[in-house]
């Protein structure tokens, strides 16, 4: 038994119908996905991951008709459990039941029923973009195998209505009841059977399009849109576009999973961007203007006077934008002076004289530097 309510995770009442149900799993899962809080501090990614889990966990037992109807009953998916101080769901039972239920506690497993309605899998594509391609958005169609329907038979699997019949082993109850003897005690457990694997139904004649399997592969294409400001492994989801669900399951997503090449320039950070950005020595010595460049285009910046190697600078709203939301990351480059080289006999005299004309007080780190080296 879980030990949280798989109503109240869902945000949903117990009289709910299939349909609240499923339209309540797909927002809470929407809302808890792990992409979400990819860029998130570990201990709310840690806390979103578990949500997310129950959220799943919850959803499977609620769209199963039989373990949701244990569940409203036992509290347990599973049906009553037993225990050392008596079991609980009520009375009725006789010694079969109190055996079958030791055996599934030490190792026995309930079949499950194989006519349940089952949610289809997910599918995963991956799709890799460029890096300018993250900063603006863009579409792509992508081509995928899915599990689907087989529209001859409607998923029973055979030619026609004439090609199925009842089960005799099982008479059409799907499991069949098994006795195993021990020393100590008779144990009892309902299991699959084997003929028709828990159908209760056995198809004569298979249907020549899905040769029995009520399902077909058949290639799709999904036009992803791809929103700006998207970031690498991030993935976005299609409702009920992955392989169909078996007995009136619901279908389950396709996950596409986008890949960002790296940019020859930009480092992202979250939303910011940042670059290292090469600057004259004369410009850093006496300031002025520089173009930097960004993802909309260029932009000109005051560089003051004396600037440094190391230096950083910052443009606001000029980095990537937020998907789905209208915000912006900032940019942050940082000052790389250039050193001259190859310089002419004029350029190298008319440095040395600038250089002996210099005061220590106008090349205070070196003085602060020689100063500290002579001491002991």
């Amino acid at each position: 038994m879980a030990d949280f309510n798989y109503y109240e995770i869902l945000g949903v009442t117990k009289d709910a119908s299939a349909d609240e149900i499923k339209s309540a799993y797909r927002k809470k899962a929407m809302q808890y996905h792990p992409d979400r809080f990819s860029t998130k501090p570990e201990a709310e990614r840690k806390e979103a991951e578990e949500t997310f889990k129950k959220i799943n966990h919850a959803y499977q037992v609620l769209s199963d008709p039989q373990k949701k109807a244990a569940y409203d009953q036992y509290g347990s998916e599973d049906g009553p459990q037993f225990s050392g101080g008596g079991f609980s769901g009520g009375g009725g039972f006789g010694f079969d039941d109190i055996f079958s239920n030791i055996f599934s506690q030490f190792g026995g497993r309930r079949e499950s029923n194989a006519n349940s309605p089952r949610r289809g899998d997910d599918i995963q594509i991956r799709v890799t973009i460029e890096f300018m391609e993250s900063v603006r958005g863009v579409q792509r169609d992508l081509k995928f195998r899915r599990r689907e329907t087989c529209t001859s038979c409607k998923g029973t699997g055979a030619k026609n209505p004439s090609s199925v019949r009842t089960c005799s082993r099982c008479k059409g109850s799907g499991t069949i009841r098994t006795t195993t003897n021990s020393i100590f005690m008779q144990m009892v457990q309902d299991v699959q059977c084997p003929d028709c694997r828990g159908k209760g139904k056995i198809v004569t004649e298979p249907c020549a399009d899905c040769q029995g399997k009520g399902v077909v592969h058949n290639m799709r294409t999904v036009h992803a849109k791809i929103p700006a400001g998207i970031s690498d492994n991030q993935s976005i989801a299609y409702q009920g576009d992955g392989d169909c669900g078996l007995n009136g399951g619901v279908a389950g997503n396709l996950i596409v999973v986008v890949n960002v090449k790296p940019h020859a320039l930009y480092q992202r950070r979250n939303n910011d961007l940042l670059f290292e950005m090469p600057i004259s020595y004369v410009t850093a010595t006496l300031g002025g203007e520089v173009e930097v460049p960004t993802p909309y285009g260029v932009t000109k910046y005051k560089i003051p006077e004396g600037t440094q190697t190391g230096a950083v600078f910052k443009l606001k709203g000029k980095g990537m934008k937020s998907v789905n939301r209208d915000l912006y990351g900032d940019i942050y480059f940082t000052a790389k002076v250039v050193t001259p080289t190859k310089l002419t006999r004029a350029q190298r005299d008319a440095l040395a004289a600038f250089a002996a004309s210099l005061a220590p007080s106008q090349e205070e780190s070196i003085k602060k530097f020689a100063d500290l080296s002579k001491k002991e």
